[in-house]
């Protein structure tokens, strides 16, 4: 049992501390605030030490924190804090984007259905309504592109600190279009190495090395020559095994071979 001043229930500690006291006693089932003791009958008691950790809890909260990842960082000795803030702040500048993306698409729609431009005739030669075929289209291709993002956040462990805050920077500069355009250019490559793999091409001869070479461009594109990009690409790379089972690989092993040697032939020369 605590003595001293300073020394709060619960209910008193929770209205100090602007929380429920449903949300003390959550904290301590999960290990984020443990109560400095009890009284005789079991009831948690708080100290003043305590409101200092549930204030570094709740403005961790605010800016994104999960409450894993805020017990694990409270718990560190030294506390590192300045690197999971700038970590957090490049997170959040990447959800930044994507709603940028969002609302570039919703404003493209509504250019759209503003204009008329979105009206496509019915088989009758009436208007069907505002909605029409350019407005879906714009939006439908924004949501492929902050879909496919999401479906390879998994990669990002793969990516160092400054990797990540260099591939959230490059993303800025990327337009929808842009991404689009990139997300077709390596569908057409693949099919393209797959075909030459199939057609027993030597990885030597010039139009392997033609492969090679705009395989080796798409990649630059997407590092913009950070090495640290490339470091983090190499690693998402070799540790292929360990993978998700929901993602599917775009190319075969056949393909990822062939394009191995082709670039390795293409540096010796």
């Amino acid at each position: 049992m605590m003595k001293g001043e300073g020394v709060y229930q619960a209910s008193q500690f929770a209205r100090r501390a602007g929380v429920t006291v449903r949300t003390l006693h959550y904290y301590d089932r999960v290990g984020l605030l443990r109560p400095g003791g009890r009284t005789r009958a079991g009831y948690r008691l708080y100290a003043e030490r305590d409101l200092a950790r549930l204030e570094q809890i709740v403005a961790l909260k605010f800016i994104g924190f999960p409450l894993k990842q805020i017990r694990e960082l409270l718990n560190q000795k030294p506390l590192d804090l300045g690197a999971a803030l700038r970590l957090q702040r490049t997170i959040i500048e990447e959800k930044r984007r994507r709603l940028a993306l969002a609302i570039e698409a919703i404003e493209r729609a509504e250019r759209t259905v503003s204009t008329g431009a979105g009206r496509h005739p019915s088989r009758s030669g009436a208007a069907t309504g505002p909605c029409g075929e350019d407005t879906w289209e714009a939006l439908r291709k924004i949501i492929e592109v902050i879909n496919m993002e999401q479906k390879m956040d998994w990669t990002k462990k793969y990516y160092s600190e400054e990797a990540q805050a260099a591939i959230a920077e490059r993303g800025k500069q990327w337009t929808p279009e842009m991404l689009q355009k990139s997300q077709q250019d390596w569908a057409e490559l693949i099919r393209e190495v797959e075909a030459a793999v199939a057609g027993g091409e030597d990885p030597s001869g010039t139009h392997a090395q033609a492969l090679a070479a705009r395989w080796q461009a798409l990649i630059a594109a997407f590092t913009g020559g950070n090495p640290e990009v490339g470091k983090g690409l190499n690693r998402l790379y070799s540790d292929q095994q360990n993978w998700p089972s929901t993602f599917k690989k775009p190319y075969s092993d056949e393909a990822g071979a062939f394009i191995c040697k082709a670039v390795e032939v293409a540096r010796k020369r």
